[in-house]
């Protein structure tokens, strides 16, 4: 299993295919400025073991896929969309839903399952809404609708998030960044200091690049509700949000399985905004057993 790198939608995308060759392709989708590197292998090994065909990806701006330019003005894109106007924007999620579309294309896979996490979840969303043709079924994990009436993020979760580093050296910002993720993690399920370090380690030396979480960061804002344009899908959808998620609040995945026609809704009891790996055995039956579910109603019809 090692990474590569191919043109997908007109890009360049890192990405690795863990096989198997034969088995059921389904794609991970990452979050906000997070790397493929973020999976957990408890959950990527377990879709596996379910004859899942792995596949996971940097979106753009991250990781070692390809990073675009122009630096968003966030006070004049707040103000445009107050205006009722449309910014410019360096890209949307309507692209970053294109690149993976792009990925299937680049690997020769008609059709997939997909599931993202967070941002991965509106990108999911967006390929629901703009590529259904190719999608079996679609997960949405600890992600919203954009509906501007749902609760926000608590403030710590908030501050957090955008808080910068002190200095720029590598021990610096893993523990700034440890110490942002204790504030939203799984409160049921905190990982031990040496657990936390390697993983967000790990994210660091595949490649730290704080600019493109500037534009992602315009991207998410500027996508408004897809409410209206989830009403009209009809992929297999399934949801699954912690109920202690302070980052975006578990009312986001009450209304995006509300706002899907007949999508399934978990609500996990002690998960915040984050993967534990004490929850993978659970989300690797979830998944599995709905994307199983799509495979089949797929292949009936």
């Amino acid at each position: 299993m090692t990474q590569q790198q191919i043109k997908a939608n007109g890009i360049t995308i890192n990405y690795e295919d863990r096989g198997p060759a034969d088995g059921i392709p389904i794609l991970f989708v990452n979050g906000y400025t997070s790397t493929m590197m973020s999976w957990p292998s408890e959950l990527m090994d377990g879709m596996k073991a379910r004859g899942f065909r792995v596949i996971r990806y940097d979106n753009r701006d991250v990781g070692k896929s390809e990073k675009l330019k122009g630096l968003p003005d966030m006070r004049e894109i707040i103000a445009a969309v107050r205006a009722g106007l449309t910014p410019e924007l360096p890209y949307t999620l309507a692209d970053m839903a294109a690149d993976g579309i792009g990925v299937l294309d680049a690997l020769g896979i008609g059709r997939a399952h997909v599931m993202g996490i967070s941002m991965g979840g509106m990108i999911v969303q967006r390929m629901a809404i703009h590529h259904a043709d190719r999608l079996i079924s679609a997960t949405s994990i600890m992600s919203t609708t954009g509906n501007p009436d749902l609760p926000k993020a608590s403030d710590a979760a908030m501050a957090a998030l955008q808080a910068q580093p002190p200095a720029e050296d590598r021990e610096t910002i893993i523990r700034h960044r440890m110490k942002a993720r204790r504030v939203y993690q799984s409160p049921a399920y905190p990982r031990t200091d040496e657990a936390l370090y390697e993983l967000v380690a790990r994210e660091y030396d595949h490649m730290y690049y704080p600019e493109g979480g500037i534009r992602q960061y315009a991207a998410i804002g500027c996508d408004g509700s897809r409410v209206e344009q989830l009403n009209k899908v009809h992929v297999p959808f399934l949801v699954i949000h912690g109920k202690a998620d302070p980052l975006v609040p578990v009312e986001g995945g009450i209304d995006t399985a509300k706002s899907v026609p007949g999508a399934k809704l978990e609500l996990i009891e002690g998960m915040g905004h984050d993967l534990p790996v004490e929850l993978c055995p659970r989300y690797v039956d979830l998944i599995a057993a709905h994307a199983l579910s799509a495979q089949q109603k797929a292949a009936a019809e």
